[in-house]
């Protein structure tokens, strides 16, 4: 079988950092720093290899959890004062070597940029192919007036001072804010730089474009971050094609009534099952797939009318089963859980939701955690977010 290899995404992402201690791995909205570009890439569709460029065993591991691809570095190209060029032309020099063919594009991600989307790499992708551009380095609109000291004294840089221009009149400006570079590779590795050429240049909003750089960056990051979050997660619930449920811990407070004679019985809440139904006139598709063998799952699904997997080992291999039949893109699925038998078939959807009594690991990969516990309204209030999405057509309210 043949690799696809069109587009490439490097993540350079060194163990040390002189601003922020083990910057890369620090906390950011519940994941490791890092894996929040590793999501970005695996998540465009454009990008066929993600791979993370690092000297550190620690951000290797989280890197391969994460599902990307790792290129051990040299310490002499990890220091305070290597270039990111450098890390990249030796990540692309470490690909050659196990025979696959070079990329067209190379897309380099950094990871102090958390903000920036998988939507902002299919864009930049497709501007750098329709601009028939060399290189593309993305860019915030800046009306920023500039001075420098020359002799020891203030000189402005791009505009004079008696003639100060109104903002609107000013020639357009850009400042690079380092958050992804493109490249075709052929030029990256004849030029030993990610700029040159033909160079597009791919805009980006003042808020999507904030990179962390020191400590205080990251409490300002996590509230742009949950701004974007939230819209971006109204969005993909407006374009949702199928909710799964896991069973217990879910629609149960994960607890069991065991009977004198062996047989078990749970509690499950009417408001959810009131929700389920809504979600079916609404008409959005939905089902449970549980590992519990009990026949009480199947007997609740049934009175719900909801359709039911149960008695599963392999959950993420019966969901993928699920969606190549029905010829769903995962993009398009919610998978709703609570336990680490959940984690997988979260990170294979689109939109993965914790309820909020869920295990710390499986909230840490979900896009949203339900304000309810398992059992206790939680199913209701995913029906809610998807129904209020539907109406409003993702946009926010």
């Amino acid at each position: 079988m043949t690799t696809r290899n069109d587009v490439i995404a490097i993540i350079p992402a060194r163990g040390g950092s002189k601003g922020v201690p083990r910057k890369n791995l620090r906390t950011f909205a519940g994941r490791p720093l890092v894996e929040h570009s590793i999501v970005d890439a695996l998540g465009a569709t454009s990008v066929s290899r993600t791979v993370v460029s690092t000297d550190d065993a620690e951000i290797a591991a989280v890197a391969r959890r994460a599902g990307a691809e790792v290129i051990d570095r040299p310490a002499a190209l990890a220091t305070d004062r290597s270039s990111l060029d450098s890390a990249v032309l030796h990540a692309v020099e470490r690909l050659a070597e196990d025979g696959s063919p070079r990329p067209e594009l190379i897309v380099v991600l950094q990871a102090t940029s958390p903000i920036r989307g998988s939507r902002h790499i299919d864009d930049a992708v497709a501007q750098l192919r329709r601009e028939r551009a060399d290189s593309l380095v993305s860019v915030t609109p800046s009306h920023d007036l500039h001075w420098t000291i020359a002799e020891g004294h203030g000189v402005p840089v791009n505009y004079n001072p008696g003639k100060r221009p109104l903002r609107q009149d000013m020639k357009p400006q850009f400042r690079e804010n380092g958050s992804l570079y493109l490249m075709k590779s052929a030029g990256l590795i004849e030029n030993g730089c990610r700029i040159f050429g033909r160079v597009a240049l791919f805009e980006m909003g003042t808020a999507e474009s904030f990179q962390i750089e020191a400590a205080e960056d990251f409490e300002i990051a996590e509230a742009l971050f949950q701004r974007f979050e939230r819209r971006s997660l109204q969005e993909e619930l407006a374009r949702v094609g199928l909710v799964v449920f896991d069973f217990d811990g879910v629609f149960t407070d994960n607890k069991v009534l065991v009977m004198q004679d062996g047989t078990e019985g749970v509690l499950c809440n009417r408001s959810d099952g009131l929700g389920i139904g809504m979600l079916a006139k609404a008409g959005i598709p939905a089902m449970v797939i549980s590992k519990e063998v009990n026949p009480v799952v199947s007997a609740r699904c049934r009175k719900l009318k909801l359709e039911c997997r149960q008695g599963i080992d392999d959950k993420l291999t019966e969901l993928k089963s699920i969606l190549a039949a029905r010829g769903l893109e995962r993009e398009r699925v919610v998978y709703v859980g609570n336990d680490l038998n959940d984690i997988e078939c979260m990170m294979h959807v689109g939109v993965p939701i914790a309820v909020a009594d869920a295990y710390p690991q499986v909230r840490a990969v979900a896009r949203a955690v339900t304000r309810s516990n398992g059992g206790e309204g939680a199913v209701r209030e995913v029906i809610e977010w998807l129904i209020e999405s539907r109406q409003t057509g993702g946009q926010s309210t």
